[in-house]
C-alpha cells in the first residue's frame, strides 16, 4: 500500500489524512478523560478503529450509490436502545446515524422476516417479557441488525484492504490487540 494511505475501499485510498482528521473530530466533542492519550497504545486502538468507521462508511456509501428515492427510518426505529447498539456493533451503528446508512439498512434487510414458529418459541420461553403482539416485531427487528452486520461483514471482506498498523483492532497480529469479543 502506498504512503499515506491507511486502506483501500475498492481500490480508492482512505488516507491517514482522514484518519487524523476524524481523531480531531473526535477529540474535540469528546472530554479529555474520556478518550486516551495521544500516542499511547490505545489511542493506536482508537485510530484503527477509526479506519473500520472510514472504511465502512465508504462501502456503505458504495451501496447507497445504487438507490433511488430510498426511505431512510428513523435511527430510534433501528436502534432504538444499548442493547441493539451492542447487537450491531459500533462500527456498523455509527453507519446508522447517517440517513444513507438507514436507507441502506432498509434495502439490504427488506426481506428479513421471522416464521410464526420462531415467535411462539420466544414467547413460551419468555412470556412476561413482552406482549405477544409485539415478539414479532422485537424478533425482526433483531433479524434485521444480524442481516445487516453480516452484509456489511462480507462487503468490507471483498473491497477493504488495510495498511499495516491499521488493522481491526480486534486482529490478534497486531500488537497493540487489547479488544476481544
Amino acid at each position: 500500500m502506498r504512503a499515506g494511505v491507511a486502506a483501500t475501499v475498492a481500490g480508492e485510498p482512505v488516507t491517514i489524512v482522514e484518519v487524523d482528521a476524524r481523531e480531531q473530530a473526535v477529540r474535540a466533542r469528546a472530554p479529555e478523560h474520556a478518550l486516551p492519550r495521544p500516542g499511547t497504545r490505545e489511542a493506536r486502538q482508537l485510530r484503527r478503529w477509526l479506519t473500520q468507521v472510514l472504511v465502512t462508511e465508504r462501502v456503505v456509501a458504495r451501496e447507497a450509490a445504487t438507490l433511488r428515492g430510498a426511505e431512510a427510518p428513523p435511527h430510534a426505529e433501528l436502534l432504538p436502545d444499548t442493547l441493539a447498539h451492542m447487537e450491531v456493533g459500533s462500527v456498523a451503528a455509527a453507519t446508522l446515524a447517517d440517513p444513507v446508512g438507514r436507507a441502506v439498512f432498509a434495502r439490504i434487510t427488506a426481506g428479513v422476516v421471522v416464521d410464526v414458529d420462531e415467535v411462539a418459541d420466544y414467547h413460551a420461553r419468555h412470556p412476561d417479557r413482552m406482549p405477544e403482539s409485539a415478539v414479532a416485531e422485537h424478533l425482526c427487528a433483531s433479524a434485521r441488525r444480524r442481516a445487516y452486520r453480516r452484509w456489511l461483514d462480507a462487503r468490507c471482506a471483498e473491497l477493504v484492504r488495510l495498511a499495516p498498523g491499521y488493522e481491526h483492532p480486534g486482529d490478534p497480529r497486531q500488537p497493540d490487540n487489547t479488544h476481544t469479543h
